[in-house]
């Protein structure tokens, strides 16, 4: 991302998310829980927060990345634990998943 001397409320909701991350990530001393960090925003500006993401946990920041947002999930995480019906059904290195078995687990066809 590059410098701007353009105020917060002048950036787009992706570089507005992104600071708000940012922010987050500079005052976080061991984690951060980000809940649908890029829902609503366009590609490049969810790509900005994804890279906010990825800036966090080279730091060696824990992150929970919570997303419905599969392709995200499977870019920035290294464990995906999955919730159905307030229970456990997954909890495996991301690798394990690609996005149709990963959907799969969500929706409940794979177990």
């Amino acid at each position: 991302m590059s410098q701007s001397n353009r105020s917060v409320s002048q950036l787009s909701g992706g570089q507005r998310q992104a600071v708000a991350i940012g922010r987050a990530v500079s005052w976080a001393s061991k984690v951060i829980i980000l809940d649908e960090p890029t829902n609503h925003l366009g590609a490049r500006q969810a790509g900005e927060v994804l890279s906010v993401i990825k800036s966090a946990k080279e730091r060696g920041l824990g992150v929970i990345f919570i997303s419905h947002t599969l392709p995200h999930v499977l870019q920035v995480t290294d464990r995906i634990v999955v919730l159905r019906l307030g229970k456990i059904v997954a909890d495996a290195p991301t690798s394990t998943f690609d996005a149709e078995s990963l959907l799969g687990t969500i929706t409940g066809l794979i177990d």
